[in-house]
């Protein structure tokens, strides 16, 4: 179990890490958003190992707020930014 927790904890690191960078660099705000989508489920991601390690569900709101928050989000944005290649 404990190889399982480290293997998930390195990899949730490694993949917020580059969510981060993407985060920052950009360069579009479309990326951006997608960035923060995808941090916010890594967010959740490790509060359901953390949920299933320790037997409890504790943080399933978070989780289910989280994702639902990144989604609206993420679809909210994309649907009001427009391509400015085309215009």
């Amino acid at each position: 179990m404990n190889i399982v927790l480290w293997i998930c904890g390195i990899t949730l690191s490694i993949a917020g890490a580059l969510a981060m960078v993407r985060l920052a660099k950009g360069p579009s705000i479309l990326e951006r958003v997608i960035a923060t989508d995808v941090l916010l489920l890594i967010v959740s991601a490790a509060l359901c190992v953390d949920m299933t390690i320790n037997k409890h569900t504790d943080n399933l709101v978070f989780v289910l707020l989280a994702c639902l928050v990144g989604f609206v989000g993420s679809v909210t944005v994309s649907r009001f930014v427009t391509d400015r290649r085309n215009a």
